[in-house]
């Protein structure tokens, strides 16, 4: 994945993060550090499990990307806010290409391809479960029924698969994390909602 995309995806995620902030009434620090964890959050989480310093920690870039992000939803959240669906757009290929890298760097650490998946789909969602449970709220990961995780288990999965037949490089990276966003997407437009338990209702 090249640093531009790398970077647009980690932007999505930390504006994201700032804009939970300022629904919960924080300040420029809290918003700068809800934006900082739900950006680079899940990388960091993928490089301790794999025992090598955080991508995020030796690169300026992601630190300043995410001081960005809360400054524009710090001054002009409004504005953000009614771009949202168009937000929504570029978190998923956020989501796509996250899953796709974090699985490729797993692998190629010599995990094996489940143990890489595992670690591609916490770079994709660890973010966000930090951003809930920093601004106290029940990770959405969890509680809601929407598919974020599927699509990039299946976004990983994907990359798993191909680096196991040779296929890698940015062939793979791309194919896994188009495969990501285009499902991400359409269980956005169709509301496709993950299933309940056999004989629990809804509503309980």
């Amino acid at each position: 994945m090249t640093p531009v995309l790398d970077l647009a995806g980690t932007f999505v995620f930390a504006l994201s993060g700032a804009l939970a902030g300022v629904r919960k009434r924080l300040d420029a620090v809290g918003i700068a550090v809800l934006a900082f964890f739900t950006a680079v959050g899940g990388g960091i989480v993928r490089d301790l499990f794999i025992g090598v310093r955080p991508a995020a920690l030796r690169d300026t870039a992601y630190l300043l990307v995410p001081i960005v992000a809360a400054v524009i939803a710090f001054f002009w959240h409004p504005q953000v806010e009614r771009a949202m669906p168009g937000v929504l757009v570029f978190d998923a290929a956020g989501l796509g290409l996250f899953c796709a890298v974090g699985t490729s760097k797993a692998l190629h650490y010599g995990l094996a391809p489940m143990h890489a998946v595992f670690l591609g789909v916490c770079t994709a969602v660890g973010g966000g479960v930090i951003r809930d449970v920093l601004s106290g709220e029940r990770p959405t990961l969890l509680y809601d029924r929407e598919l974020y995780a599927v699509p990039a288990m299946l976004g990983s999965a994907s990359m798993a698969l191909l680096f196991t037949l040779g296929v890698q490089g940015f062939v793979a990276t791309l194919s896994s994390a188009v495969l990501a966003f285009a499902f991400r997407m359409l269980a956005m437009r169709y509301r496709w909602r993950a299933p309940l338990a056999r004989g629990v209702s809804e509503r309980e």
